[in-house]
């Protein structure tokens, strides 16, 4: 499982589950009909997935540091500033936010329930690696910064 880590970028494991979805929906039989007004909440969840995506990435920009998910050791400086007050993981969080309106999207709720596969790839095999080698990096800088700011919300 370690060969794992850090090897896929988190935008293809989105895409994959994205595809995933979209397969499972006209296969599987509609467990539960989500309201008319899902197509608002999924707006706004792409909206906000774009916009926090968006500013990790500028922030990080703006720090001239990397936003390579396969490289943190690579990472220049610590970024705690902008988004990162209020995430460690704000481009994560804007791909999990977009994956969850696809799946909002779809009208289904079998879709919904890929969301947490997310998650777990995510944290296990892209998220503590990168932390660990955070960690290494930055020393206790890195380790109060992970005890003010959530990993994810």
């Amino acid at each position: 499982m370690k060969k794992l880590e850090l090897l896929v970028p988190p935008p293809v494991i989105a895409a994959l589950l994205a595809g995933l979805m979209w397969l499972i929906v006209p296969r599987v039989p509609m467990i539960s009909q989500l309201p008319d007004h899902h197509l608002v909440l999924c707006g706004i969840a792409a909206l906000a997935g774009i916009v926090s995506a968006l500013a990790g990435v500028i922030v990080v920009m703006m720090n001239k540091t990397t936003i390579n998910p396969h490289a943190p050791q690579k990472t220049s400086r610590l970024v705690t500033s902008g988004v990162y007050r209020y995430t460690r993981n704000p481009m994560y969080v804007g791909i999990m936010l977009v994956l969850a309106s696809w799946a909002l999207y779809l009208s289904h709720i079998l879709p919904l329930l890929l969301l947490p596969v997310f998650l777990f790839y995510m944290n296990r095999f892209q998220v503590i690696p990168e932390e660990q080698i955070l960690e290494q990096h930055f020393g206790d800088e890195y380790v109060n910064y992970k005890h003010r700011v959530r990993r994810w919300l």
